[in-house]
C-alpha cells in the first residue's frame, strides 16, 4: 500500500488530541480526534471556507475500547495523487477518505454523511485498499 505518511503522532485512548496531515499543496486535509469520548477521521477541503469539514466518519468510542491504556500510533497518509487518505491506527487501516469520487469508509459504517454534503457511504468495503495500490 503506498501511502504517503504525513503525520504520525503517539496517542493515548481518550486522552484529547488532534492529530491533522494535509497534501504537500494544502488543499485537503485530514483530522483524526479523540474527544475523551470518542475517536472521528474528518475530511477538510481548504477551498470551501464557508464549510471546512466536508465529512466525518466515526472511529471509536472510548468506553469499547479494551486496551486503551496503552499507547497507539496514530498516522495519516496520502496518495501520490493526493485524493485518498487513509487513517491508521497502529498500523491498521480503520478509515479511508477518497476525495475525488466524495466517499468515506470506515470499520464502523457510521454516521452517514449529510445529504447536504454530497459525500456518499461510509460502510467499510475491502476494495478501499485498492485504492492505495493504484487500483480503482
Amino acid at each position: 500500500m503506498p501511502v504517503n505518511v504525513v503525520a504520525k503522532q503517539q496517542i493515548t485512548v481518550g486522552t484529547e488530541c488532534l492529530v491533522e496531515g494535509a497534501v504537500p499543496d494544502g488543499s485537503f486535509a485530514v483530522v483524526f480526534e479523540d474527544d475523551g469520548v470518542t475517536g472521528y477521521f474528518y475530511a477538510l477541503d481548504k477551498s470551501q471556507s464557508s464549510q471546512l469539514i466536508q465529512d466525518a466518519m466515526h472511529i471509536y468510542n472510548v468506553a469499547d475500547v479494551t486496551d486503551g491504556d496503552v499507547p497507539s500510533i496514530v498516522e495519516l497518509g496520502w496518495t501520490a495523487d493526493a485524493y485518498k487518505a487513509v487513517l491508521l491506527i497502529n498500523d491498521y487501516v480503520h478509515a479511508v477518505f477518497d476525495f475525488s469520487a466524495k466517499r468515506g469508509y470506515c470499520r464502523t459504517g457510521f454516521p452517514p454523511p449529510s445529504e447536504s454534503s454530497g459525500w456518499q457511504g461510509h460502510d467499510w468495503d475491502d476494495s478501499a485498499f485498492k485504492l492505495f495500490a493504484g487500483e480503482s
